[in-house]
């Protein structure tokens, strides 16, 4: 090493170096192009072991790495003296996506080829990508049917049903409607977009919930009655339930949520929201016995109080497979995509952006034929002394 460095010459530092780098690093010989078997890995530090599960920092590569397109790449590296790509896939419970870089190091101390074999993590950004494609492919999916009915019905109107009142007034009551579902389209699609620009952002507003809820069921009580569901809300008066947030979102949440139970529910049912204060986390989260439950949005872990919001209706419920699922954009649960339910598909996405925003949670539970109630809570406010009131 040169004397002016201000490292010194120790092997033993290198390999502490190498070894501390986050992305797994692999140093690869091979001397005969055609021997498969002589490609052996000669360094490899922290991260490639535990990503390849190796036990030693030396070994055979194929006993590592069985991909080709990785293989392919070191070739390269090491007998054509040119750099290359590649991507690697793990498989499991948890599958990764990494980008793998070979990259010539000239000839060892023996003459002996070596590369350097780095692998970089981009599952994150995949999957970031993956979901721009889906969701730009979902809108313009969901926007497209009502357009092209739009242009039937004026094409329609303009040929053989422009001197028939009785069809005219037909066909002009579907194209408002798919307008309606359009604009509906849109402003959810505007509101998810902001919603999600905020979202590492936690509000530090103070909300009384049972005023919202209130205020919410309220509004609701004419769509209702169209339906014939009765809405029983009984706020307890006793309760303190202030909780962090921001109000215009939190009411945003609450009547998502109720709209979609009384959109499920049969005529002449009764929907039911329930409210709870002071519970810890593992309280709020619970749900009726004997119904398969799924958590879907969960807080950190921490001695934080909450106050829930439960909304029980009796419409034809959700298969297990499919609760998994309820959140993501534009997702409908098969068989309740038509008929009078109107709905964009994006409302339990834009819930659960929101609750994620407030650090709260966000649980299903549901058996076919008989229902499905939806637990929304929220981290409770804490009076000037910085305690926390319970119920």
């Amino acid at each position: 090493m040169d004397g002016d460095s201000p490292l010194p010459a120790d092997s033993k530092l290198y390999a502490a170096l190498v070894d501390a780098l986050p992305d797994p690093i692999l140093v690869v010989a091979g001397s005969i192009r055609d021997d498969l078997t002589g490609r052996r890995f000669i360094l490899a530090n922290a991260a490639a072991r535990e990503l390849l599960r190796l036990k030693a920092q030396e070994g055979n590569l194929l006993s590592a790495v069985r991909d080709p397109e990785v293989l392919g790449a070191v070739d390269r590296a090491l007998f054509d003296c040119a750099d290359a790509d590649g991507v690697y896939e793990t498989t499991g419970a948890q599958s990764r996506s990494l980008r793998v870089r070979a990259r010539s190091l000239g000839p060892g101390g023996d003459g002996v080829p070596l590369a350097l074999l780095t692998f970089h993590d981009e599952t994150e950004v995949r999957l970031v990508e993956r979901t721009r494609v889906d969701f730009l492919a979902n809108a313009s999916h969901e926007l497209r049917t009502p357009l092209a009915s739009l242009s039937g019905f004026i094409e329609t109107l303009r040929g053989h049903a422009r001197d028939d009142p009785a069809a005219r007034e037909k066909f002009l009551g579907i194209m408002q409607a798919q307008a309606d579902r359009m604009a509906r389209l849109i402003a959810d699609l505007t509101s998810l977009s902001r919603i999600e620009l905020d979202e590492h952002v936690p509000p530090r507003g103070v909300v009384d919930l049972a005023l919202v809820v209130g205020e919410v069921v309220e509004a609701a009580a004419p769509l209702g009655a169209q339906r014939g569901v009765k809405l029983d809300w009984r706020p307890c008066a006793a309760c303190e339930a202030s909780v962090r947030g921001e109000r215009d979102q939190i009411v945003q949440v609450v009547q998502n949520l109720l709209d979609n139970a009384i959109k499920y529910s049969p005529d002449g049912a009764v929907v039911r929201i329930e409210m709870q204060t002071g519970l810890t986390e593992l309280a709020a989260a619970a749900s009726h016995e004997g119904a398969p439950r799924l958590s879907l949005v969960a807080p950190d872990p921490s001695p934080q109080i909450y106050a829930s919001l439960r909304f029980v209706d009796l419409g034809p419920g959700i298969a297990r497979q499919n609760l998994p699922r309820l959140s993501e954009r534009f997702y409908r649960v098969d068989g309740q995509k038509s008929g009078a339910r109107f709905g964009t598909g994006l409302g339990l996405a834009i819930v659960k952006h929101i609750i994620n925003r407030h650090r709260g949670g966000l649980v299903v539970s549901s058996v076919e034929g008989e229902g499905s109630t939806f637990t929304a809570y929220f981290p409770m406010a804490a009076d000037p002394q910085g305690v926390v009131k319970a119920s």
